[in-house]
């Protein structure tokens, strides 16, 4: 095994303690002392690895999305129909590592810090469009392209709306019974469209 510097371990360290800050807190209105200190460093030691706080926060949100990525990618591959494909994506973003209260926390501060920061928006983007381009993939094997793209639009609203509704009031949502309704959503959608097409959805 390689070894891993003590600067990547302080970095990944940083970026974790970032994520516990937030989830304490419920916002980005944290210090870069207290996230050093929470990761056993010194604000000195994070500041000349990060710069500034919304650098490590973005660090932060990068190892959100990566982690989130490997949990669709792991489901996404062993899915062979279409439909078992978007409830693959559906599970990952209900999945409980993903639906951690820190990690919605983290989330809606991340909402919040894209309309003042122009790399958060971008990061954002990116998070968005592959989410809209894997649901439209699999949408577009069984409805007409214009279709695919608003349920997209829909199912990834549904999923946004869940956690913001769990980061605002204290995670009263239930993470199954979510992904139950937002999978409900795309199938009674799938269902009407194919009656209209007279058809069978696959």
């Amino acid at each position: 095994m390689p070894k891993i510097g003590m600067e990547a371990v302080r970095k990944e360290a940083l970026v974790k303690a970032a994520i516990a800050e937030v989830g304490a807190t419920g916002s980005t209105a944290v210090t870069v002392a207290g996230i050093a200190r929470r990761a056993g460093v010194s604000p000195a030691l994070a500041h000349h690895y990060f710069g500034s706080k919304d650098a490590i926060f973005l660090a932060a949100m990068r190892s959100i999305l990566d982690d989130f990525g490997r949990l669709v990618r792991d489901r996404y591959d062993v899915s062979e129909h279409p439909r078992d494909r978007l409830h693959a994506i559906i599970d990952a973003c209900f999945e409980p590592s993903q639906f951690d209260p820190a990690i919605v926390s983290a989330w809606l501060a991340f909402y919040v810090l894209a309309h003042r920061s122009a790399e958060a928006a971008r990061l954002l983007t990116v998070y968005q469009r592959r989410l809209d381009s894997n649901l439209v993939f699999a949408l577009e094997e069984l409805v007409p392209k214009p279709d695919a793209r608003r349920l997209a639009s829909g199912i990834a609203a549904m999923i946004d709306g869940y956690y913001i509704r769990a980061a605002l009031h204290g995670f009263p949502v239930d993470r199954k019974e979510a992904a139950g309704m937002v999978s409900d959503y795309v199938d009674l959608n799938l269902s009407t469209l194919a009656k209209a097409e007279g058809t069978t959805a696959a």
